[in-house]
């Protein structure tokens, strides 16, 4: 068992010893569920999904629970978000989530118990986003399968959540370099193509049929993604508006 393995199995035990009963599953998503996963610069995504919301202190303990200096997490970092299970089979836009928790040696600590306290400029699109990964390939450490838990939003709603997210990259000046042109060929590829990729896999596939879009940025973004330079920011930058283009059927 690999220590992403360990790590996920003793979440899912400390889960179950905080909930109870109340535990439905607990699933790996993001990188672990698409086969992307690339230790020391990959995340670990994890959604948990209980019966009913769990009070204010339970949601507290658990934070601390699992929170890096209680439990150190093999990756970059740890993001877990906590849903009921009405939530999780809704497809619905909206995030619902009762916990969210990032942390982890190299990411900032942050716990969120209320939907309404994420702030409005980190974007609220990603947790549909994530359900609809889940839905489709979702990797189940414990409970049903993920399939059964989740539903995605519908294609529609997809779209528009995904070319929300685009703008929000265009927004942030940091999110300029190889992970934002796979980011981009991810969203544009599930669109296109109806089925979630991991980054790298998506990247290839509109490489393969690149349309309008430069493919030479790809390479570079596959490029930098293996150590080499970053790719120049203003092509990022036109790259990531050419695909929000097309994802808004423009």
């Amino acid at each position: 068992m690999s220590a992403v393995d360990d790590y996920l199995a003793e979440i899912a035990r400390r889960c179950r010893q905080r909930l109870g009963d109340d535990l439905v599953g607990v699933y790996a998503g993001g990188s672990l569920a698409l086969h992307g996963y690339r230790p020391g610069r990959s995340d670990i995504d994890v959604a948990v999904v209980v019966r009913d919301a769990p009070d204010e202190d339970t949601k507290r303990a658990l934070v601390e629970d699992l929170r890096q200096e209680n439990l150190a997490c093999p990756a970059r970092g740890l993001e877990l978000v906590v849903y009921r299970a009405q939530v999780a089979a809704a497809g619905d836009t909206e995030p619902g989530f009762e916990v969210e928790l990032n942390t982890g040696a190299r990411m900032a600590f942050r716990a969120t118990y209320h939907p309404a306290d994420r702030p409005p400029a980190d974007g609220t699109f990603w947790y549909a986003i994530d359900r609809s990964i889940l839905a489709d390939h979702g990797r189940t450490v414990v409970g049903p399968p993920a399939p059964t838990v989740f539903r995605g939003p519908s294609e529609w709603d997809l779209a528009h959540l995904l070319a929300e997210s685009l703008r929000w990259h265009l927004a942030a000046p940091a999110a300029a370099g190889d992970d934002a042109v796979l980011n981009a060929c991810r969203a544009l590829h599930r669109v296109r193509d109806g089925r979630w990729l991991a980054k790298a896999a998506a990247g290839a596939a509109v490489r393969s049929n690149p349309g309008p879009l430069d493919p030479t940025l790809i390479d570079a973004a596959f490029r930098a993604r293996d150590g080499g330079p970053a790719p120049d920011p203003k092509r990022v930058r036109s790259f990531q508006e050419q695909v929000l283009k097309l994802l808004s059927g423009q």
